[in-house]
Parts: C-alpha cells; sequence; structure tokens
C-alpha cells in the first residue's frame, strides 16, 4: 500500500510540472486563452505605427528645411612666398607647399531661382565655391554680393527644381521657443540640433558691425556657419554665424543673424547688387548718470550725442552735442546698438522723424539720413 501511494504521488508531481511547462510555453495545446492580465498588458503595451509622428518628435520640421540647407565647400590659391625658389630659403624652411586653401560652411537656398545665404566669412576671398545639395547634386557658385558690416553674402546657382525655405518671422521669437540648427558641422555631413532661443538682440560681442542675434544652445560646430536656424515648423528664423567656445567645439553659446537682417540683406544685394544703409554723422554713447548731470537732460532712456559731423545730415538738422535721442521713425532706441541699427535702417535722402530730449524739452525733428560711408568712421 504504501508504494501504491509513492507511485501515485510521483505520478501526479510528474503530470502536473508536464501540465506547467504545457501551459506556459505552448498554451494554445491546451486551448486556453491568455489571462486577464496579460491582455490587459498587450492593451496597454505601447505601438507606434510605420509614418506616424512620435509624440514632441521634431521630424517634420526636419524634413521640410533640411532639403533647403547646402554645404559650401571653398578654396582658395596658394600665396607663393617670393623666396619659394631661393636655394637658402629652401635649405632653412623647405620646400613651401603650394597647395589651396580649403574651407567649408553651410548656406540656405532661399529661392528657387537659386539665390543662397550665407557668411561672409564662409566664401570670403574664395576663388572657388562648391555647393552640394542634400540631394548630393552639386554646382559651382557664383557671389552675387556681400555685406562684411553684418557678416552675409548672397550666392547664386544654376540647377532646376530647387527647394526654397520659408522665411519665418524673427520679430515674434521669445526667449524659451524651441529652434532647431541645420548644417554641416566638421564636415560630417548634413546635421540637425535642436535646443531653445536663449536670449535675444545680443550685441556688443565685436564680431560685426551691426549686431542683433539670437542667442541659441543648439548645437553649432565649426562648419554650421551659414546655415539654418529654424522654428518647429521648419521656417527659417536666421542664419547660424558664430560660437562662444573655449575648445572650438560647442559650449551651449551660439549665435545667428535674425532673418529680418538677413532679409534686408539679400533684397538689398539683389536688387542694387550691395547694401545702402543711412547715415547721420553723429557721435553716441549711452545715456549714464554722468552725462545726464553733465549736459542737463532730464530723461532717463535713450541715445546721448556728444558730438556731430559739421554739415552732416544730423547737423544739417538740428541736431546738437547734448541732445538725446529716444526714438527713430517711431521705434524706441535705448542704447548705441539700437540707435546703429535703426538708423542703418533708414532709406538715404528720405527723411525720417526723430524724438529728442534737450535739457527740459522735447522735440521732434525730420532728419534726412546720408548714405553711410564705406570707410568706417567713429561718427554713426
Amino acid at each position: 500500500m504504501k508504494r501504491l501511494w509513492l507511485l501515485f504521488s510521483q505520478t501526479v508531481t510528474v503530470l502536473l510540472a508536464a501540465y506547467f511547462v504545457v501551459g506556459t510555453l505552448k498554451p494554445n495545446w491546451l486551448g486556453t486563452q491568455p489571462s486577464l492580465s496579460s491582455a490587459i498588458a498587450l492593451i496597454e503595451a505601447p505601438t507606434v505605427k510605420p509614418g506616424v509622428v512620435p509624440p514632441g518628435s521634431f521630424r517634420l520640421a526636419a524634413q521640410k528645411s533640411s532639403a533647403a540647407v547646402v554645404s559650401i565647400n571653398t578654396s582658395k590659391a596658394a600665396v607663393k612666398n617670393p623666396n619659394s625658389s631661393d636655394p637658402w630659403f629652401k635649405f632653412f624652411f623647405g620646400e613651401q607647399g603650394n597647395e589651396p586653401q580649403v574651407g567649408l560652411g553651410s548656406g540656405v537656398i532661399v529661392s528657387t531661382s537659386g539665390y543662397i545665404l550665407t557668411n561672409n566669412h564662409v566664401v570670403e576671398s574664395a576663388d572657388e565655391i562648391e555647393v552640394i545639395l542634400n540631394d548630393s547634386r552639386r554646382a559651382r557658385a557664383q557671389v552675387i554680393g556681400t555685406d562684411p558690416d553684418s557678416d552675409l553674402a548672397v550666392l547664386k546657382i544654376e540647377l532646376d527644381h530647387l527647394p526654397a525655405i520659408v522665411l519665418g518671422d524673427s520679430d515674434s521669437l521669445q526667449v524659451g521657443d524651441q529652434v532647431l540648427a541645420i548644417g554641416n558641422p566638421f564636415g560630417v555631413g548634413q546635421t540637425v540640433t535642436s535646443g531653445i532661443v536663449s536670449a535675444l538682440g545680443r550685441n556688443q560681442l565685436g564680431i560685426n558691425t551691426f549686431e542683433n542675434f539670437i542667442q541659441t544652445d543648439a548645437a553649432i560646430n565649426p562648419g554650421n556657419s551659414g546655415g539654418a536656424l529654424v522654428d518647429t515648423n521648419g521656417n527659417l528664423l536666421g542664419i547660424n554665424t558664430a560660437i562662444y567656445s573655449r575648445s572650438g567645439g560647442s559650449m551651449g553659446i551660439g549665435f545667428a543673424i535674425p532673418i529680418s537682417t538677413a532679409k534686408f540683406v539679400l533684397e538689398s544685394i539683389v536688387k542694387d547688387g550691395r547694401v545702402t544703409r543711412g547715415w547721420i554723422g553723429v557721435e553716441p554713447n549711452d545715456l549714464s548718470p554722468e552725462f545726464a548731470e553733465t549736459f542737463g537732460v532730464k530723461v532717463t532712456q535713450g541715445v546721448i550725442i556728444t558730438g556731430v559731423l559739421q554739415n552732416g545730415p544730423a547737423a544739417l538738422s538740428g541736431i546738437r552735442p547734448g541732445d538725446v535721442i529716444t526714438q527713430v521713425a517711431g521705434k524706441p532706441v535705448r542704447n548705441v546698438s539700437e540707435l546703429l541699427s535703426s538708423v542703418a535702417a533708414l532709406k538715404p535722402g528720405t527723411a525720417a522723424k526723430f524724438n529728442v530730449a534737450r535739457r527740459d524739452e522735447k522735440i521732434d525733428l525730420d532728419v534726412t539720413p546720408g548714405l553711410r560711408p564705406k570707410p568706417r568712421l567713429p561718427m554713426q
């Protein structure tokens, strides 16, 4: 009896073990349905269907804008040393290579007719410029015009079916807005990085004469210069220009020229072949308590004029030393950089209204700006 009971218990154990294995690995053999918890787990498991954009993805913005962002390769003939054929020169300094100097950057196609915006420093002094599209097409580029004061240049290529980026509204940007930077960093190929607008209106950086930069933490590296800064809809907001870096790579502080400035330069170069800016011939300074006390000025905001060029546009219009310019053409000016930009945007030969504070008085003057001289004078 004892042996029978032992045999029975062993048989039951083996059968239960076999049932457990089959139920786990092959439940369909037993005709059982998944448990309720398994069914819930299957329902709740996230699935992404092909072609569906995941939440928070910038895929559509990148796809929309990246086709219009190009790589730019430049070459410049090597400068031959006049002593390179001298045997003693060769003995001490060796053979001097005659390899051309090459550079790289990025650009943005802004017109289906082939106009490309990039930085002036990308193409400056280049003998040959080659543009490589995102679809691998290549073309030689012609320089239509440059504007060193804003570090912008306009190129043109002759190809069919060119993609053109949509221009956005940089004036509506706010700190914290999400942006993408697109370009060809270090020549690795087109790259998209994301970040936010860190600051607006950055100036006095000593990069350009006219500075009104968008600052972003989207990674910008060497080779990105001239590339696109776009919003989350893929619209162009700026031209990536410079970075602050101690290592040569991105440290999260990049600067882009707003499209409002770039558009003005583009239209001027395409229409007139050059950029014309207004100039009034004054020596401006930021308004400080010391200046205000010296000239007896009562206002607290504006730009004080400490010098006026004799027979210049400002002098002929009645502006005097000690005047504080508070508005130009209805636009407030709070510092020298803003005054410089506002005056530069005026059309030479066309009068504009200046709001001026002179001691206790507030005066409106019609000032007719002249054409900004090519040599950069101390007067603005």
